[in-house]
C-alpha cells in the first residue's frame, strides 16, 4: 500500500529506475576483539573499527521518511571518533535500500558528509542490489562485504545502477555510484570504507573499517623461510607410497608452483585417511617416514630453566611477526636493563643467570605458542616445568599476560637474589633407587620419568650423593644453573612470592591445565 516494494523484486540502489526494495533473508556474525589481543593471541586480522556512531533522525516526518541532516549528523560523529577527516574514507557502503524517497535522502546527504574536498571520488554502493535487504542481517552484511573488499583490494559492484538516480544533484560533491566491479581507489595510504545502516524506527548507524596494516604488506609463499612439510595420506602403506611419487613427479614437473602452496593445500584440501607420510619439501626425494593415525588430542609440553641458548628465537623473530609481535609485548612489561633484552638478537652475557634465563625463556615459549596458534594449532592440555609451568599457565588464560609477566619477572628476581651455592644433577635412575640419598641437604627436585629424576640441593651433600649414583654406574649430568631450585633452599622467597601471585587476577582457563606439583599430575582448571 506503501509503494516500498519493488515490483520484480530487484533493489535499484541509487539508481534512476528506483521502485523500491526487494526482501532477501540472511545471518551474519562478526567475531570482535581488541586488536591489541587479537595480535598477541596470533589471531588473524581481517580489518579494523576505526570509528563508529550511532543517533535517532527523530526530527523525520515519519516511519518511512528518513532524516538527512540525522544521517549527515552520525557520519561525522564517527569521522569524529575515528579521528578522520571525509578525504580518509575510500568507499561507502550505503543503507541504499532502493526506494524512491529513501535513497536520494541518503545519496545527498552521503554527498555533503564525504563529498567535499576531495581529490578522488568517493565510490558508493549497496549490497542490497545483490542479495536484497536481509532486513535484520542488512548492516552485518554490510560489513562483511567492506572486510572482504578491503582484503581483495576490489569495490564489487552494485547492480541495476548503470544510470545513477535523476532525483539526487550529483554535482554537488565527488560521490560516483559503482555500477561496475572497480578496483580500490588508489591513495597511498591505508584503505578505508565507511558502512551505513538505518533502521525503519528512525535509529543511524555508520561505522568505519580500516585494513589492518598486514594487509598492506602481505607474506606471500616465496617470504616462507625454511622448508616446509609435504603431508600425503591413503587407505594403506602402498596408497601413500603411491601419492609420495605422485607428488614428487609434480614437484619436479612444476618447479615455478611455490611449495608453501602446495603444502597449504596438501593438508586443507585432502582428507587424512589412515595411514599418513611427510616429506619435507627441503628435500622430497629423501624416504619418507610412514605412520599410521593414533587417537588422543595435543598437549603442549614447557620446559624450565636450563634449555635456554644464545640466538634461541633470532630466526623465527626475524621471519614471524606474530613471534615478533608476541616477544615485543611481552618484553615491554620488563625495564630492559632489568631483561637485558630487546630483540633475541640482542641477547648476550650470561644467558644461565637465573634473574635472566627465566624471563628470556617465558618470552620465547610464550612466542613460539602464538606463532603456532595463529597457524591454526590449539592444545587440548598444557603443562609446565619449573619456569615452564607459568608460561603453560599464561598460554591457558589463567593469567593476562601483563600479570603474568609480573608474576614472572618476581620469581626470577627473587631466586636471584638467594645466595648462590646450590646445584642440581639429573640422574637416569627411579625415585625409589635415590630415596636413601635423600635428606641432609639433597632434596628430590623432579620426577621426570620412570628412569629420570633430578637431584637438588647443597653443592657438597649432592655431590656426595651423585658420586653414589656413579658407583652404581648411573649416568648422571650437572644442569646449567646458578641455584639449587626446587629444593628447601628456595624456602626464604615463599613469603615475598605470595603475595605478588596472590595480587593478580585470575580467569577460568581456556585450555586444562596438568597440574605436576606435589607429585600430582591432574587436569585442573583452578
Amino acid at each position: 500500500r506503501q509503494g516500498g516494494l519493488s515490483a520484480d523484486g530487484r533493489c535499484r540502489s541509487y539508481a534512476e529506475g528506483a521502485d523500491g526494495t526487494g526482501w532477501g533473508e540472511g545471518v551474519g556474525v562478526l567475531v570482535v576483539e581488541r586488536l591489541s589481543d587479537a595480535r598477541r593471541l596470533g589471531h588473524r586480522v581481517l580489518a579494523v573499527v576505526r570509528g563508529s556512531a550511532v543517533n535517532q533522525d527523530g526530527a523525520s516526518n515519519g516511519l518511512t521518511a528518513p532524516n538527512g541532516p540525522s544521517q549527515q549528523r552520525v557520519i561525522r560523529a564517527a569521522l569524529a571518533g575515528a579521528g578522520l577527516s571525509a578525504s580518509d574514507v575510500d568507499v561507502v557502503e550505503g543503507h541504499g535500500t532502493g526506494t524512491a524517497l529513501g535513497d536520494p535522502i541518503e545519496a545527498q546527504a552521503v554527498l555533503a558528509a564525504y563529498g567535499q574536498e576531495r581529490d578522488v571520488p568517493l565510490l558508493l554502493g549497496s549490497v542490497k542490489s545483490n542479495i536484497g535487504h536481509t532486513q535484520a542481517a542488512a548492516g552485518v552484511a554490510g560489513v562483511i562485504k567492506m572486510v572482504l573488499a578491503l582484503r581483495e583490494g576490489v569495490v564489487p559492484a552494485s547492480l541495476h545502477a548503470e544510470r545513477p538516480s535523476s532525483q539526487v544533484d550529483w554535482s554537488t560533491g565527488a560521490v560516483e555510484v559503482v555500477a561496475e566491479r572497480r578496483p580500490w581507489p588508489e591513495t597511498g595510504r591505508v584503505r578505508r570504507a565507511g558502512v551505513s545502516s538505518f533502521g525503519i524506527s528512525g535509529t543511524n548507524a555508520h561505522v568505519i573499517l580500516e585494513a589492518p596494516e598486514e594487509l598492506e604488506q602481505t607474506e606471500t609463499a616465496e617470504d616462507l623461510v625454511g622448508p616446509v612439510p609435504l603431508v600425503v595420506s591413503g587407505r594403506g602403506p602402498a596408497a601413500v607410497r603411491a601419492q609420495v611419487e605422485r607428488l614428487r613427479d609434480f614437484l619436479s614437473a612444476r618447479p615455478e608452483v611455490p611449495v608453501a602452496d602446495v603444502a597449504w593445500s596438501l593438508v586443507s584440501s585432502r582428507a587424512r585417511l589412515e595411514q599418513g607420510a611427510a616429506l619435507l619439501s627441503a628435500d622430497p626425494s629423501a624416504e619418507p617416514v610412514l605412520d599410521g593415525a593414533v587417537e588422543g588430542g595435543l598437549g603442549w609440553m614447557f620446559t624450565g630453566q636450563g634449555a635456554q641458548r644464545l640466538g634461541m628465537g633470532v630466526e623465527l623473530y626475524a621471519a614471524f611477526p606474530v613471534f615478533a609481535a608476541a616477544w615485543d609485548e611481552i618484553v615491554s612489561h620488563w625495564p630492559e636493563t632489568e631483561a637485558g633484552v630487546g630483540s633475541p638478537a640482542s641477547v648476550s652475557g650470561d644467558i644461565d643467570e637465573t634473574g635472566r634465563a627465566q624471563l628470556l625463556l617465558f618470552a620465547f615459549e610464550v612466542s613460539l605458542a602464538r606463532l603456532l596458534e595463529s597457524w591454526g594449532v590449539r592444545p587440548e592440555v598444557v603443562v609446565g616445568h619449573s619456569i615452564g609451568e607459568l608460561s603453560a599457565a599464561c598460554v591457558a588464560g589463567l593469567w593476562s599476560l601483563e600479570d603474568a609477566c609480573r608474576i614472572v619477572a618476581a620469581r626470577a628476581e627473587l631466586m636471584q637474589e638467594l645466595p648462590a651455592g646450590g646445584v642440581m644433577w639429573s640422574a637416569a635412575t627411579s625415585e625409589a633407587d635415590v630415596a636413601g640419598l635423600l635428606g641432609e641437604g639433597v632434596a628430590l627436585a623432579a620426577v621426570n620419568g620412570p628412569a629420570a629424576v633430578v637431584l637438588s640441593g647443597e653443592e657438597g651433600p649432592v655431590t656426595r650423593a651423585v658420586d653414589v649414583l656413579r658407583e652404581r654406574g648411573v649416568p648422571v649430568r650437572q644442569l646449567r644453573v646458578s641455584h639449587a631450585f626446587h629444593s628447601p633452599l628456595m624456602a626464604p622467597v615463599l613469603d615475598h612470592f605470595r603475595e605478588v601471585v596472590e595480587s593478580v587476577e585470575y580467569h577460568e582457563p581456556r585450555i586444562p591445565v596438568l597440574a605436576t606439583g606435589g607429585g600430582r599430575t591432574d587436569v585442573t582448571n583452578p
